[in-house]
């Protein structure tokens, strides 16, 4: 039988985003709001898209698996960040951190590839909008979904299949706000090549491959754009195009900026703030920038708020009537 994981390590200590006490609870109430509205946008958009019979096209059960993904990325994450700003130390079991570096790990790699699989989407819809119902079919758009999910799970599974083989018998403490790859490296008192190795060759194919798959279909994109005669409709585009690109551009700029560089080059300060892009704003922003500019989605939001309000009101006059029923019965 194999040898289990020897760790004498049982348990971390998550250094979190800030050790300046003045800071903590200004931060948790940020952090607090930021992870509501995460939530509420994503899962929002998530039923609006179920219970809106024309939005289920192959364009928006892609933006409901990003929802879901930035959803559960989030909920990774940040409510065990928001632990550390009102406890004196922020524990995390070793199963725990494990667990937590998995699930980060298949949600953000799930994410580099469903932003290239979108980007692709929007790239057939303006460029051959005659063969998108072909070309981009439910049957495909439900393999490009498993195709995601399913890099998400081997690129994690490789992961953290290595670093449960390191032994961690120095400090305990992470310094980082929550269990990641380099900050559980640095704490490893056995040889880490293999698993430098290994992230820098999945981090260079998970997101340089993605983002050369979307600066190609904006590329596209934007041609197509510039054949639009309507002056109006040009600018339209392009200010969607624009939002888009700026969200693609935070969330794989600031993973290159972790992953692939040297771990030497990268501070301790540098390796936080680049991490809360991809892990925090970056969920947050994507259901306001893909969706709440949307005028389908917009529409589909306002039917959706008028029958839930005529239905409540429905309820209210039938319970209000039988009411009156049973005292005129008296």
């Amino acid at each position: 039988m194999l040898e289990v994981n020897q760790t004498t390590v049982t348990e971390f200590i998550l250094d979190g985003l800030t050790k300046n006490q003045e800071l903590q609870l200004p931060l948790f109430l940020i952090f607090l709001v930021i992870y509501l509205v995460t939530v509420v946008g994503n899962l929002g958009m998530i039923i609006l898209i179920i219970f809106s019979s024309h939005l289920h096209t192959p364009m928006y059960y892609l933006l409901s698996s990003l929802s879901f993904i930035d959803f559960c990325q989030s909920t990774v994450i940040i409510p065990k960040m928001l632990v550390n700003f009102v406890s004196e130390k922020n524990v995390i079991s070793y199963p725990e951190c494990m667990a937590q570096f998995y699930l980060f790990c298949v949600f953000a790699v799930a994410e580099c590839h469903m932003l290239a699989v979108m980007a692709y989407d929007r790239y057939v819809a303006i460029s051959n909008p005659l063969l998108y119902n072909v070309t981009m079919s439910y049957q495909v758009c439900l393999w490009m979904i498993a195709g995601v999910y399913s890099m998400g799970f081997l690129s994690a599974t490789a992961s953290a299949f290595f670093l449960i083989r390191l032994l961690f018998c120095k400090a305990n403490i992470i310094k980082h706000y929550f269990c990641d790859f380099f900050p559980l490296l640095e704490l490893s008192c056995s040889s880490t090549f293999i698993n430098e190795v290994l992230v820098w060759s999945l981090g260079s194919f998970n997101i340089l491959i993605p983002a050369m798959t979307i600066l190609s279909s904006y590329i596209f994109i934007i041609v197509s754009i510039l054949n639009i005669h309507s002056t109006g409709g040009r600018l339209k585009a392009f200010s969607t195009c624009s939002s888009h690109i700026m969200a693609v551009a935070i969330f794989y700029g600031s993973l290159a900026i972790m992953y692939l560089q040297p771990s030497s080059v990268s501070s301790l300060g540098q390796s936080k703030l680049s991490s809360v892009f991809y892990t925090i704003v970056v969920p947050m922003l994507n259901p306001m920038i893909y969706s709440l500019r949307n005028n389908d989605v917009k529409i589909s939001l306002r039917k959706l708020i008028q029958k839930v309000s005529f239905h409540l009101t429905m309820t209210d006059f039938h319970y209000q009537w039988s009411i009156t029923l049973k005292f005129i019965k008296r």
